[in-house]
């Protein structure tokens, strides 16, 4: 929910199951000399958009590819104190650009082969934004049925993927400890591997 009270937007975000806070601020907003601040949401898709448009679907979200690139370049976690509500940042000088997200900020979109290597392109920018496939460190959780692939350290070290590609990828797990529990094998390009989870509930910690 959005309200506009004097020109100051106040957004209603979702804090674990039932909690809702209150957060306000103003897009291009100078808390100091010099100093402006952005507000952005990433979608379950890893559509960016700012935080406070009113529609949020593949006409409004960013697209140009070498900006995201940047953007999820810069991107971390947020340890400046200031809007807890959005974990992320993605400071680009002088401007900070605060992220919440739907799971993850980083959601890998589709395989991409380069040079028989295998990667994972994540965040809609192509090429330009990859990270080394490791089949064996896939997990699905049984509760949600989503899927998760390490992403970078700085930005939280969990990347969600779409959904379009963790339903491609279920096709190909095994359940030896039962369908209630994450999958223990994964096959990719007629490769099975026997899924590493450890990593998962390490970054969780």
């Amino acid at each position: 929910m959005i309200l506009l009270r004097n020109n100051k937007l106040s957004q209603f975000i979702q804090k674990g199951k039932d909690v809702y806070r209150t957060v306000s601020y103003i897009q291009g907003q100078t808390p100091e000399p010099k100093v402006r601040e952005y507000f952005y949401y990433i979608d379950h898709q890893g559509m960016l958009f700012l935080d406070d448009a009113p529609m949020k679907n593949f006409t409004s979200c960013f697209k140009e590819k070498k900006f995201l690139r940047f953007f999820f370049s810069q991107l971390k976690v947020n340890k400046t104190n200031r809007y807890p509500e959005f974990p992320y940042i993605s400071p680009c000088g002088r401007e900070r650009n605060f992220v919440r997200c739907d799971d993850y900020p980083i959601v890998f979109t589709h395989v991409l082969e380069v040079d028989n290597e295998y990667y994972l392109a994540h965040n809609h920018a192509g090429e330009l934004l990859k990270r080394t496939f490791e089949p064996e460190r896939v997990i699905m959780l049984p509760a949600t049925g989503r899927v998760y692939h390490p992403a970078h350290e700085k930005a939280g070290s969990v990347g969600l993927i779409r959904s379009k590609l963790a339903i491609e990828f279920s096709n190909q797990f095994k359940f030896m400890n039962g369908e209630d529990q994450p999958p223990t094998h994964f096959t990719f390009r007629g490769t099975t591997y026997e899924l590493q989870n450890d990593w998962y509930y390490e970054a969780k910690k």
